[in-house]
C-alpha cells in the first residue's frame, strides 16, 4: 500500500545579508534546519530595490558541492575560473558542479523589474568531492512543461508523467519541479521512499496532508517519508517549489562554500586556497560524474 507524505516541519524563512550585502530569506542552513541531505541550504533572494541586491557575489570559492540557481525575475551574470560565463534571467536555471574547487562570482544586473530568484546547494558523495567542476545553464525555453487540471509544472529535474526535466545525470537523483496550482486544484506526484524532500510555498497557499489547513506563503514544508505527495492548492492559488532527492547518509564537514566529510579536508581547502592550489586542474586525480 502507498504511503502519502505529509508535514513533519514548518520553518519560517530567516532574513539573512550574505555576499557583499545581498539581503534574502534563507530557508535551509539556520539554526532551525542545518541540513536535510543531501540539501545543503536554500536561499530565496530578490527584491525590488536595486540596493538590496546589486552588490552581488563577487569572486569566491566553492569545493565539494553542486550550486542551484533558478531565477523568477531578473537577470544574473555568471563567471569562473573553469571558463564558463553567461547570463541567466526570467525562467532559467544554472546547475555548477564545484567538485575539486573552483572560483567564481555570480553578480545581479540592475533591472527596472527587480531580482528574484533560489539558490539550492546538493552535496556531493564523499568519491566525487573532488570531481571536475561541471556547469549547466538551461534556458526557460528549454525547461519542459507538465500541465493538467489546473496544475502547471516546470520540470527542471526529475520527471512528471511522461515529462522528463531538463537536468540530468545528477547523483541525488533529484527531483526539482516548480508548480503553480490554480485555485483549489490538485498534484499528485510519486517521491522515491527514503528519499528526503520539502516544498518552499512561495505563493498562495496550499494543504500537503488533505487536513483542511493551508499553508500560507512563505513557509517551508519538510516533508514525512512515503511513496507519494497530494497537495491542494488554497482559493487564491498556489505556487510552490517541490524539491526531493536521495540522502548520502555520510559525514558532513563544512565551512562557508566548502562541505567536505572531514575536518582535516576543510583544513586542506583552506591551505591550498592561500596556496594558489585550489582551482581544480587537469593535473589532479580526475573523478566524472
Amino acid at each position: 500500500m502507498k504511503t502519502q507524505r505529509k508535514i513533519k516541519q514548518l520553518i519560517n524563512p530567516t532574513a539573512v545579508s550574505d555576499g557583499a550585502g545581498v539581503k534574502l530569506n534563507r530557508l535551509i542552513a539556520t539554526p532551525t534546519l542545518d541540513y536535510l541531505d543531501p540539501f545543503l541550504l536554500l536561499d530565496h533572494f530578490g527584491s525590488d530595490n536595486k540596493d538590496d541586491y546589486i552588490a552581488g557575489f563577487p569572486e569566491h570559492p566553492h569545493r565539494g558541492i553542486e550550486t542551484v540557481t533558478y531565477m523568477l525575475k531578473g537577470k544574473v551574470t555568471h563567471r569562473d575560473t573553469m571558463g564558463n560565463e553567461g547570463t541567466i534571467s526570467a525562467g532559467d536555471i544554472q546547475w555548477m558542479t564545484a567538485g575539486g574547487g573552483l572560483m567564481h562570482e555570480e553578480m545581479p544586473v540592475a533591472e527596472e523589474e527587480g531580482l528574484s530568484g533560489f539558490q539550492l546547494w546538493v552535496n556531493l558523495p564523499k568519491k566525487l568531492k573532488m570531481t571536475k567542476p561541471r556547469y549547466q545553464e538551461i534556458k526557460a525555453d528549454k525547461i519542459p512543461v507538465y500541465e493538467k487540471n489546473g496544475a502547471k509544472v516546470k520540470v527542471i529535474a526529475g520527471e512528471v508523467g511522461d515529462v522528463q526535466g531538463a537536468v540530468t545525470e545528477i547523483y541525488a537523483e533529484p527531483n526539482y519541479l516548480d508548480v503553480t496550482l490554480e485555485a483549489n486544484a490538485e498534484f499528485t506526484h510519486p517521491i522515491a521512499l527514503g528519499h528526503n524532500a520539502f516544498a518552499y510555498v512561495f505563493d498562495g497557499s496550499a494543504d500537503f496532508d488533505e487536513s483542511g489547513n493551508f499553508v500560507a506563503n512563505p513557509k517551508l514544508v519538510i516533508l514525512t517519508d512515503g511513496d507519494f505527495v497530494k497537495i491542494k492548492a488554497g482559493e487564491n492559488g498556489a505556487r510552490f517549489i517541490l524539491v526531493s532527492g536521495k540522502p548520502l547518509n555520510e559525514p558532513v564537514a563544512r565551512y562557508g562554500p566548502f562541505v567536505m566529510n572531514t575536518r582535516a579536508e576543510l583544513y586542506q581547502a583552506i591551505e591550498d586556497l592561500q596556496n594558489g592550489t585550489f582551482v581544480w586542474s587537469e593535473k589532479k586525480e580526475v573523478v566524472t560524474i
